[in-house]
């Protein structure tokens, strides 16, 4: 989390420490296009990585799970279902 809010913050720093003086219309059109562009790509890298971890935080928690009723059938413990 912290490497994320790093990278955008490094990322805001150079964006808008440049100096932009777009001359004209064509020039501002580039210039939003592109950087609309960046905060999109970032914004689907941060989209792709949550999701990442939630599939793997469901993965750890269907383990636990598992593990547990095997504990409870090792004990000899029944489990409601719900």
């Amino acid at each position: 989390m912290a490497e994320m809010k790093a990278d955008i913050e490094s990322d805001a720093e150079q964006n808008y420490s440049m100096n932009v003086d777009p001359k004209n219309m064509q020039e501002l059109t580039i210039y939003v296009q592109s950087l609309m562009q960046s905060v999109q790509d970032k914004f689907q890298t941060m989209s792709d990585q949550i999701i990442s971890r939630i599939d793997d935080m469901g993965n750890r928690i269907d383990d636990l799970e598992k593990s547990i009723a095997d504990l409870m059938q090792q004990a000899g413990v029944e489990g409601g279902e719900k």
